[in-house]
Formats: structure tokens, C-alpha cells, sequence
């Protein structure tokens, strides 16, 4: 009954975003954004504890809240094509911040690490990476390149960097890593809406293999990583190159997108937007190798022990998929 119960709320999840997405109408796109809401909430509550139900509670406001400020900013653009009292920029920003507020782009950012902590893995890679398509396709329909939107992408990547350095919960630095990640996608957008989709594929690739492993061996702090250091030696390498890769370090497969925003931006005349992603995504950079660094240098009496129990054939996909993420790079250079 259970597995029925989800199977029927994920796959709705899926159809909504295919219904916003898809749509000609704002307000088909808006109930879409609706059906979508309603169907991750069950989802969030699978697990009966007070962490899911405070998340799911939280995510509902937040949601809720934003969802009426677009319907608002709907309403709006429906009454301007009859009278020009209002100018379409100023409902842009309006339905551009609505939109941002659902994906958790800085400065409206505050809900997202709060719901991330207290949900399982599965759902937190849905929410990092599927339940951002929608208001992402959403916001290419009406991006307005303004003094705006320039604002909210450096605020995502500043924040982001700043906010993720004192954290030991990995599910929290997973939200602040995706914040530092909406920053480059809206950046990506302003180019063209392919490199958006190609920046978004590998950041759900990266993301797959990182929270794979985090989840097979329920690890959810910094201090739980050196069990998993100790006791596998590739998975522990495979687990530091795609951190690094998340972190857009050359040459892992995370570099690749990068670079080719960097390069669509200057083509555009985005120098100075380009210039200071590059020195503020230094600053995400250093909390991933720091990561690295002090779960490295951790006794092993330190660490809080999990029991486990993995099959050989999931290390081998899980590792796979690392080393084809490592080594896609060389290959997809040719291609721009």
C-alpha cells in the first residue's frame, strides 16, 4: 500500500512539472506549480518522524506564499494587456521573484537548508534537483535582464559561499551548494536556454553520485565521512573527485559547464557578472576541499560508526558512474 502510495504521488510530481513546463498559459503553469506542491508534501511525510514533518510544514508555507505572489503577478499581466497602467519589467521582477522564492535562490533562500535537513537523501536530491526544472523553464518565459536579477545571482553565489563554511550537516551544505548552483543556471539562462539544460544534466549527475553514497551508507554529518574513508578506498576517492567536481574544479566533468557559461556570458558582454562568479564560486570551492581535508585528518574515534551493508554490484555502479562523470570531460569539450 505504501509503495502504491508513493508511486502515485511521484509520478503526479512528474506530470505537474511536464504541465508547467509544456503550457502556453501562465495560470495552467501556476495549477501545474499547484499539483506539483500537493504531491511533494506526501512525499516529504513518507517517513513518519518530527524532522519530515516539520520540513514538509515548512515547505508548504514557503510554497504556498509564493505560489500566491505569482498567481498575483498572473493577474497582473492578464490586466496590463488591456490597459498600460503597469509596466511588463515591473511584472517580471514580480514573477521572477515568486519563482526564485520556489527554487531557494538567494536572498530568498532561508527555507531551503531548513528542509533539507529533515528529509532522507531521495527526496532531498527531488527537491535539489527535479522540483527546480519547473521554475526554471518558468523563468526563461519571462527573464528580463535587469540591475535584478544581476543582484540576485551574485547574492546566491556570496551567500552560498559564506553560509556553507561553518556547517557539519551534509544536507545543509548540499542546499547551499545547490544555491551556489542557481546562480550559474540563471546565468546559463541569459545565454541561451541549451546551455542551461546541459549546465542542469551534469549537476544531476554530480549530485546522483554524491548523494548515492551518501545515502547507501547513511551518512548525514562531516563526522560520520571518515567511517567511509576508513573502510573503502575507491569509494572514498570516487566520493572526493565528484565533491570537486560539484565545486567546478579543472579537469572534473563540473568544470565543463562552467566554462561554457563563462564563455557564453563574455560572448554576451557579461564581463563583469562573469568575473565575479568565478572569484565568489572560489569561495564554495574552499568549504568543499576543506570537507575533504578535515574528514581526512579525523581520528577514527571521532567519528560517528553507522552499520552498513552494501552489495558489490552497487559499488561497481556507483563507481562507474563516478569515473564516467571524471573522464566525460575530454570527449564533451568537442562538442562547443
Amino acid at each position: 500500500m505504501k509503495k502504491l502510495y508513493n508511486y502515485f504521488f511521484f509520478n503526479t510530481l512528474i506530470l505537474s512539472t511536464l504541465i508547467s513546463i509544456s503550457t502556453i498559459s501562465w495560470f495552467t503553469a501556476w495549477i501545474g506549480l499547484e499539483i506539483n506542491l500537493l504531491s511533494m508534501i506526501p512525499l516529504i511525510k513518507t517517513h513518519k518522524n518530527k524532522y519530515s514533518t516539520e520540513a514538509s510544514i515548512k515547505y508548504f508555507i514557503v510554497q504556498a506564499m509564493a505560489s500566491a505572489l505569482l498567481l498575483f503577478s498572473i493577474l497582473l499581466f492578464m490586466n496590463s494587456t488591456y490597459n498600460h497602467l503597469i509596466f511588463p519589467s515591473n511584472i517580471s521582477m514580480m514573477i521572477n521573484t515568486a519563482l526564485m522564492l520556489k527554487m531557494g535562490a538567494a536572498p530568498f533562500h532561508f527555507w531551503l537548508p531548513e528542509v533539507i535537513s529533515g528529509i532522507n537523501w531521495n527526496m532531498a536530491f527531488i527537491l535539489l534537483t527535479w522540483q527546480k526544472i519547473a521554475p526554471m523553464i518558468l523563468l526563461f518565459y519571462s527573464i528580463y535582464v535587469s540591475m535584478f536579477l544581476s543582484i540576485i545571482i551574485i547574492m546566491s553565489s556570496i551567500i552560498s559561499g559564506i553560509q556553507g563554511l561553518n556547517q557539519m550537516c551534509l544536507r545543509k551544505i548540499m542546499a547551499y551548494s545547490s544555491i551556489n548552483h542557481i546562480s550559474w543556471m540563471i546565468s546559463s539562462m541569459i545565454s541561451s536556454l541549451n546551455t542551461w539544460i546541459y549546465y542542469f544534466f551534469i549537476y544531476c549527475i554530480i549530485n546522483f553520485n554524491i548523494m548515492s553514497i551518501l545515502y547507501i551508507y547513511k551518512i548525514f554529518y562531516i563526522n560520520q565521512l571518515n567511517k567511509l574513508f576508513s573502510d573503502n578506498k575507491k569509494t572514498k576517492i570516487m566520493f572526493m573527485m565528484n565533491f570537486l567536481s560539484l565545486g567546478g574544479l579543472p579537469p572534473f566533468l563540473g568544470f565543463l559547464p562552467k566554462w561554457i557559461s563563462i564563455h557564453m556570458l563574455i560572448k554576451n558582454n557579461f564581463m563583469s557578472l562573469s568575473f565575479l562568479l568565478i572569484i565568489f564560486s572560489l569561495i564554495s570551492l574552499y568549504f568543499y576541499t576543506r570537507l575533504m581535508l578535515s574528514s581526512l585528518s579525523m581520528k577514527k574515534n571521532e567519528s560517528i560508526t553507522t552499520m552498513f551493508k552494501t552489495s558489490n554490484l552497487m559499488h561497481l555502479s556507483i563507481n562507474f558512474i563516478a569515473l564516467l562523470s571524471l573522464f566525460s570531460c575530454m570527449f564533451l569539450t568537442k562538442m562547443f
